[in-house]
């Protein structure tokens, strides 16, 4: 059913848009990281810790990091923790939630509020792509919940504990297939008029980054930054859901992509780097800062993203 975009696929992959090709077809996992001389939460939606999640989670344990573990798996996340406890995090906690739902995003939310723990740094970083349009529990189409409102609902719901945990970083996992997605359709952010995969991606990915730029403009003053990232393209589970073509596919691009500790790399420096800790609103790739897209930089959609999301997470 899907057999006509292969060809379409390789020739951009092998011609003009590799790198952005690979990205939105490989990228996975959400995490959230914070930091005090580290406290982490790092959270997977692909039912396991696994790919740049799990590489920035035991990137931070090896410098000492507390980290809290947010996976759908508990037997798999309970790995993720051991491996990191053995890399030298100082603490290791475990919440269990589909981001998918947003009941779940507020109850995970709401016990590590309950905790007390003061948040430094937050790294969200969520990634699924379906080649069919699918809806959520909450009736959402599932790629922009996951990828954008998982963002958005998480970090509104911890803002009010990172600004009393200031200085504090948020760090939000894009990706250069934004430009597949722009600019935003506000009529049809649910994409139920056309779906096209590569789009809606892209189009979740251009809402991080818009939702970061709105971010850091409400955050001036606050001593809490906001910056956005392209990880590059890296091996990791993403898509996979989508059956043995995507499989195929996805075995097929391995060979020329990011091991996860590379594609985790930009993530750590913006938690961590002294060199960015008044740096807020920008995007970067390769631990450097890089020029979006123009409807990346647009400041009126990123505000009347902002609104629209909201009025998605209503409760």
């Amino acid at each position: 059913m899907y057999s006509f975009g292969v060809p379409k696929l390789w020739r951009e992959t092998i011609e003009t848009h590799r790198r952005e090709v690979r990205d939105a077809i490989l990228n996975a996992a959400v995490s959230l990281v914070a930091e005090q001389g580290l406290a982490a939460v790092t959270m997977s939606q692909i039912a396991e810790q696994t790919g740049i999640g799990r590489a920035t989670t035991l990137a931070l344990a090896s410098r000492g990091a507390e980290l809290v573990l947010l996976c759908r798996d508990r037997a798999k996340g309970e790995e993720t923790a051991a491996a990191a406890r053995a890399a030298g995090a100082a603490k290791v906690d475990l919440l269990i939630a589909d981001l998918s739902r947003q009941s779940e995003v507020r109850r995970a939310a709401a016990e590590f509020l309950a905790s007390g723990r003061p948040l430094h740094v937050l790294i969200n970083n969520a990634g699924i792509v379906n080649l069919q349009r699918t809806l959520t529990a909450d009736g959402l189409e599932s790629t922009f919940a996951v990828n954008h409102l998982a963002y958005f609902l998480l970090t509104t719901l911890l803002l009010d504990r990172l600004r009393a945990s200031a200085p504090a970083r948020i760090i939000n996992v894009a990706s250069d297939a934004h430009k597949f997605g722009g600019p935003l359709n506000f009529d049809d952010l649910q994409n139920g008029l056309t779906y096209s995969f590569m789009r809606v991606y892209g189009q979740s990915k251009l809402a991080n980054i818009l939702f970061t730029a709105e971010l850091a403009r409400r955050l001036e003053g606050s001593g809490v930054t906001a910056n956005s990232l392209h990880p590059g393209g890296v091996a990791t589970g993403l898509g996979s859901n989508n059956g043995a073509w995507s499989r195929g596919v996805i075995a097929l691009l391995r060979p020329f992509l990011r091991s996860p500790d590379r594609g985790a790399e930009t993530s750590v420096y913006l938690a961590t780097s002294p060199a960015v800790a008044d740096v807020s609103g920008r995007y970067f790739a390769k631990s450097r800062e890089k020029r979006p897209s123009a409807a990346a930089q647009d400041l009126d959609a990123a505000r009347r993203l902002w609104v629209a999301s909201e009025a998605l997470i209503a409760s």
